[in-house]
């Protein structure tokens, strides 16, 4: 099993969680996106889009990261990332979502890249930017968790699963774009927990090889 992958990824990130902790043995291949490997021929033909992450197993290459979490979930044995419910899938599904599909494409590299090349803003209007999809998604997301009894030490229930491996990465991120976090308890308190696991915190970009690079 390859993952083609970027240290600071946020999708990537999510990845690495999964395979952890689905305790999958996998290969790293980094795709450098400040180098524009991604926008190579070889790599548009792993993925069309020029996105990472990629999976490749024997059954062939998977792109978008949440669909390659639920790949991994029913097609590897292991602890499971989604619950059994049909209800209980639902609002795991429903959590992730407000986080990669409502959060991240705003706040992604080559969304800042855009706002920064072609429509010149500054660096504080980035920052900007960035602070104020995160605290609209984060406010959502913390009322959500923090009013449901089907949260427990993390998002859905007593084990990690889908929505947590979503939640660490997009926290790391609302770090490193000093993002005010205070109101945000129960997302505060489930990052804790997550990064006590050696799944997550194996999968951290700190700890790739090519965070270095």
């Amino acid at each position: 099993m390859i993952l083609y992958d970027y240290y600071r990824s946020s999708a990537s990130y999510r990845v690495r969680i999964a395979l952890n902790l689905k305790r999958l043995e996998y290969q790293q291949v980094s795709v450098n996106l400040l180098q524009m490997e991604h926008r190579s021929a070889a790599y548009l033909q792993r993925n069309p889009q020029g996105l990472v992450p990629v999976l490749e197993d024997d059954h062939g290459l998977l792109s978008q990261s949440l669909a390659i979490c639920e790949y991994l979930d029913e097609a590897y044995p292991g602890p499971k990332l989604l619950p059994e419910s049909a209800s209980g899938r639902a609002r795991v599904r429903c959590l992730a979502q407000i986080i990669a599909c409502e959060i991240h494409p705003m706040n992604n590299l080559r969304a800042l890249k855009y706002l920064q090349g072609e429509l010149n803003i500054s660096d504080d209007q980035k920052a900007q930017w960035y602070q104020h999809w995160v605290a609209e998604g984060f406010a959502a997301l913390e009322q959500k968790l923090s009013q449901d009894p089907e949260t427990g030490k993390f998002c859905q229930g007593d084990q990690p699963g889908l929505v947590d491996l979503c939640l660490v990465p997009q926290m790391f991120n609302a770090r490193r774009f000093n993002c005010e976090l205070a109101a945000y308890p129960t997302l505060v308190r489930i990052d804790s927990a997550c990064q006590q696991l050696q799944a997550f915190a194996a999968a951290h970009p700190d700890r790739q090889a090519d965070s270095t690079a």
